[in-house]
């Protein structure tokens, strides 16, 4: 009697084991979140799934469907490539980053779209207040048409720290309205700043391609866009702002056709340096405006434009 007593004391005051959380887990059409997200019982939702994921861990899509939006707050990985899940995002946000500034979020293979049938009320594809490192690649993000300050494809906001975005291989088309919003917006605001590569990139059909806009921070906005096509768009492919801050990106191997602006550099502290690049069918090609510069390669295209414009210096490749 007293050893199971001893017994029975023991088994109460033992702690209780909770499930801990996989570093890899499942969402499938047919799967339901109250299973653990495992690859034979997989979850229903990414926002079912990421509860689930420890901090580092991935979420990967077993069969093609719908499952979601979601908000981050930790480290993961979100996606299977090729793509074959994705979200519907009516009068909301796709995905909302919002973790750490030390951790590193990476998307894959998804289709994010808001709907695109009668008015388009999808705010933003994905909406990042705050991470250290973003990585997007292979998607697909479209369909954002909300008024200001949303209808964004990609919009990046840090308030502080330095987030490094970098999109490859994505396509964002028809987001932004009448004369807000573009494909991807970088604007830190406060003292936050953002380092950006942005490598075969397809921006079509938005009211902006590509802007950064580093009128709202002390901090600065610079980077890269590379063997990327910004076309078609109803404002600028290329829009670079600044208020003091600088604003800089260097444009290689890209096209910006058939928009209002090829590429627009306003305000002092913004510079667009740009080599081996096409700006031809727009209204404005080079638009230098209220101190910002265009530094040009004699390797440029720019021609049948509305006014072709001219860079504010120019440069002889060595």
């Amino acid at each position: 009697m007293i050893k199971s007593g001893l017994l029975a004391l023991a088994l109460l005051s033992a702690p209780v084991v909770g499930h801990a959380q996989a570093t890899r887990t499942w969402v499938s059409g047919v799967g339901d979140d109250v299973n653990p997200c495992s690859r034979t019982a997989p979850c229903k939702t990414f926002a079912g799934a990421i509860s689930k994921t420890a901090a580092g861990g991935e979420i990967n899509v077993l069969d093609p469907g719908g499952f979601g939006t979601v908000t981050i707050t930790k480290s993961i990985t979100i996606g299977t490539d090729p793509a074959l899940g994705g979200t519907l995002n009516a009068s909301t946000n796709g995905i909302l980053i919002n973790a750490a500034a030390t951790d590193t979020v990476t998307l894959r293979g998804l289709v994010i779209m808001g709907p695109t049938t009668g008015v388009s009320t999808g705010l933003n594809g994905v909406r990042i207040l705050q991470a250290g490192a973003v990585n997007i690649e292979n998607c697909y993000i479209y369909g954002n048409r909300a008024a200001a300050p949303n209808g964004n494809g990609i919009v990046a906001l840090n308030s502080s720290g330095t987030l490094r975005l970098n999109v490859v291989n994505t396509l964002l088309s028809e987001n932004g309205a009448a004369s807000t919003g573009a494909g991807i917006l970088v604007q830190p605001t406060g003292s936050g700043s953002a380092i950006v590569s942005f490598n075969h990139v397809t921006a079509i059909d938005n009211a902006r391609g590509v802007q950064l806009d580093a009128s709202s921070t002390s901090g600065s906005v610079k980077g890269t866009i590379a063997n990327s096509n910004l076309s078609n768009n109803t404002l600028a492919g290329i829009h670079i702002v600044s208020a003091g801050a600088t604003a800089s990106i260097y444009i290689t191997d890209t096209n910006s056709s058939n928009n209002a602006g090829g590429v627009n550099s306003i305000g002092a502290g913004a510079v667009a340096l740009v080599n081996r690049s096409s700006f031809v069918g727009n209204a404005f090609g080079f638009q230098p405006l209220s101190g910002g510069l265009i530094q040009s390669y004699v390797n440029n295209a720019v021609t049948g434009n509305g006014a072709d414009g001219a860079p504010t210096s120019t440069i002889t490749p060595k």
